[in-house]
């Protein structure tokens, strides 16, 4: 049976986009060769707009948690025990809103090595807002994975 990954919550921002555009004429007044509409924005977070508070931090994880699931499904889900737990991590966040020194911390009930190798790389990879101090902020962020029939 295949596995699927939970649904991720993803909060869409509160600015809408107008679709359509203006008409422009020519120079004779005729009307001018419709354009193409803009490119469909990504629903990720726009942090270079949001900013630096702890739910951009959770809006910026939860839109990459089906990335840390499919960590986890392809590293535990398959094995033949159903094998649920904790990973507890801790990164920081640098003043350009990139992630260092992601890990995953002793306590954490999930013990395999490519599990955790695959979640560090998940969270090195994030981008948050900058913090307007421009410091290094350390995160500890804990997820609870299962498999999800």
């Amino acid at each position: 049976m295949k596995r699927a990954l939970l649904p991720v919550l993803v909060l869409a921002s509160a600015m809408a986009f107008a679709q359509g555009t203006p008409s422009k004429k020519s120079e004779g007044g005729k009307p001018a060769a419709p354009t193409k509409p803009a490119p469909a924005k990504s629903d990720a977070p726009d942090v270079e707009r949001m900013p630096f508070t702890p739910d951009s931090i959770r809006q910026v994880v939860a839109y990459n948690q089906g990335r840390i699931q499919e960590c986890y499904e392809d590293h535990m889900a398959e094995k033949d025990k159903k094998v649920e737990g904790k990973l507890h991590t801790s990164f920081t966040i640098d003043a350009n809103g990139l992630v260092k020194n992601a890990k995953v911390k002793k306590g954490s009930t999930l013990k395999d090595p490519n599990l955790h190798d695959c979640v560090v790389a998940v969270l090195t990879s994030m981008t948050f807002p900058k913090p307007p101090d421009g410091a290094d902020h350390p995160i500890e962020y804990p997820f609870n994975l299962k498999a999800v029939e």
